[in-house]
């Protein structure tokens, strides 16, 4: 399950080395987490080349920082984690927010600060702002 949805959302170029993000729009941690370990194994190159929402932006997290790119396209998701109870509800997990946000560097972290930190509402990370912290991809 985990492999389609990496399937899904990831393309990859063998002959460039590089996992390509093209759209996702998050999931659940662990998957991401498993994901982005064995790509930073890899030494494979990401290029972020569109949107790479919630659990995704983990990648900024677990793959060195000099293998990541952004294309004009790209645009990161933020917010609080949060879980669901067995009824559907949504409940905020502060400690995991304040782990996750621990985790990023020190550019995405100070980013998200200046913008109200880590909430409910999804705070979006695109164009010159995140070309200042991540190179374009050539």
């Amino acid at each position: 399950m985990a492999w389609m949805l990496a399937a899904a959302v990831f393309t990859a170029a063998p002959a460039f080395a590089e996992i390509r993000i093209i759209q996702s729009p998050g999931g659940q941690v662990g998957t991401f987490l498993d994901l982005f370990e064995k790509v930073r194994e890899s030494g494979e190159r990401v290029v972020i080349d569109g949107p790479c929402l919630s659990a995704c932006t983990l990648v900024l997290s677990i793959v060195p920082g000099e293998r990541i790119c952004v294309t004009r396209r790209a645009v990161l998701g933020f917010h609080a984690a949060r879980s669901v109870d067995r009824r559907g509800r949504f409940y905020a997990e502060p400690e995991a927010s304040e782990a996750v946000l621990e985790a990023y560097p020190d550019p995405v972290r100070g980013w998200i600060s200046r913008h109200g930190g880590l909430t409910s509402r999804l705070l979006l990370l695109r164009g010159r702002e995140l070309a200042a912290i991540y190179p374009r991809c050539r």
